[in-house]
């Protein structure tokens, strides 16, 4: 849904933009200026089966939308565009691929944001979209603000501390790379000035825990762990406060790119190639580009196949703080 805001940037010069979204992202979508609406569809629970799609279907067309741009490309959600009465526009490797009045070229060799942007441009026009067109937006409220403020004050940090982001989580178990701990205790002697903060989901709390154990034995401030206490857009909000962020491929890297938050991300199963690498203005990605097993898969998984893992073993936490300094020092 974050790289998704480019084309709703895009559509919304032409005229109203309606978007249908799961309950977990329309949240993202909240106070952004170029959504008229969010259909929030539940397809699991209240919207389960033919009579949920039905329902959502009217409310769709209650909006008088021409046109749907699939950029979730499942059977179910082309059914429910034409349903709507709405016809369809999506990628000619899509699942409701048959369902659309329209099929668009899936190019392997784009950043997605950009993918998805073409749906709604000249093929000519978006092979040179500008990064500022592809970069996503987010856009935090009041709410996620005043609680950011007082996470942060909470904890004693001054105005002038720069704040350094660690997000050590992901879904996907081979994603997650196992040195941040030794990465904080490094930079507690790189950047004596810098305070931690760790964010993720409330799964992440013993990642986090990890991480504050390795700060504090190296003497350092005390570690803010703010896994689990933010939303989304609180997430994004802290990251526009943050001087870099370090992060595994997963969800905290696109709300950095969002808020233009200078990035180091770390790939290993998965490779930024496959379209969802860091679109923040200062950034920089690790991986161990020799190792020819690499990309894995298009996700990452519970385990290594080969049983090494050495994609994110591998990664050093020296040169992971290198690259922190390398990318601060670049502002």
């Amino acid at each position: 849904m974050i790289l998704t805001t480019p084309l709703i940037e895009r559509l919304a010069r032409e005229g109203e933009v309606h978007v249908v979204a799961t309950p977990a992202n329309a949240a993202v979508l909240a106070n952004h200026p170029a959504v008229a609406s969010v259909i929030v569809y539940d397809k699991r629970n209240a919207d389960a089966g033919f009579a949920g799609l039905r329902r959502v279907a009217v409310r769709l067309r209650a909006t008088g939308a021409g046109t749907a741009y699939m950029a979730q490309g499942s059977w179910r959600t082309a059914v429910l565009a034409r349903l709507a009465g709405v016809e369809c526009v999506g990628f000619d490797t899509s699942a409701g691929r048959w369902l659309y009045s329209r099929r668009v070229g899936y190019r392997k060799d784009w950043h997605h944001a950009q993918r998805l942007w073409a749906l709604a441009s000249d093929p000519r026009a978006a092979a040179v979209a500008a990064p500022m067109q592809l970069r996503p937006s987010l856009y935090p409220g009041a709410a996620d603000d005043a609680h950011v403020t007082a996470l942060l004050a909470a904890a004693g940090v001054g105005a002038g501390d720069p704040l350094i982001a660690l997000a050590p989580g992901s879904v996907w178990a081979t994603k997650r790379w196992p040195s941040y701990d030794a990465l904080a205790s490094e930079l507690v002697s790189r950047v004596p000035d810098g305070r931690i903060v760790v964010i993720g989901a409330g799964g992440d709390a013993p990642l986090a825990a990890a991480i504050s154990g390795a700060v504090q034995h190296r003497g350092g401030s005390p570690v803010i762990d703010a896994t689990g206490q933010l939303s989304l857009l609180g997430s994004a909000a802290l990251l526009s406060r943050c001087a870099v962020l370090v992060t595994n491929d997963s969800a905290p890297l696109h709300l950095a790119s969002a808020m233009n938050t200078p990035t180091v991300a770390l790939f290993g199963p998965t490779v930024p190639a496959m379209g969802f690498g860091p679109l923040a203005e200062r950034q920089h990605v690790l991986g161990r580009e020799e190792l020819t097993c690499r990309p894995c898969s298009a996700h990452g998984g519970l385990a290594c196949p080969l049983g090494h893992w050495r994609c994110m073993r591998d990664v050093s936490a020296s040169s992971v703080a290198e690259q922190v300094e390398r990318v601060r020092r670049a502002g």
